[in-house]
């Protein structure tokens, strides 16, 4: 669980986690800490296992290889004003690829090395 559990308000909130599966879990992790500014919250097997987790902020992804899962995803992530100034911000100097779609309205497009997507609302 999370530092942001609160049994006493709501003794059966429902914690969730997105998994993607990625087909190799080293290169993922390494896409989300050195592009996207993750954290490695933990691998299993020492850092050698096929299944971890990234966080950032409140954001948590579980990342998981497994030959027999080739389906992409879809994360909608929804940032603060000041907060996606940011993320422009680091996109613009660590040069990662993003686009502008639409989804509803205009979002941020990011795709993983697994082509996982990240919709970032512009609104």
């Amino acid at each position: 669980m999370t530092e942001y559990d609160d049994q006493a308000k709501n003794p059966q909130r429902w914690y969730t986690r997105t998994v993607l599966f990625v087909s190799d879990v080293q290169r993922a992790a390494q896409f989300y800490m050195t592009q996207l500014g993750f954290t490695k919250a933990w691998h299993e097997a020492d850092g050698k296992g096929t299944v971890c987790q990234v966080n950032r902020g409140i954001c948590e992804i579980i990342l998981c290889a497994d030959a027999k899962r080739h389906d992409r995803a879809r994360l909608f992530i929804e940032l603060t004003k000041e907060g996606m100034a940011t993320l422009r911000q680091e996109l613009a100097e660590r040069q990662v690829p993003h686009r502008q779609v639409w989804w509803g309205y205009d979002c941020l497009q990011i795709l993983d090395p697994d082509g996982n997507e990240l919709l970032f609302p512009m609104g």
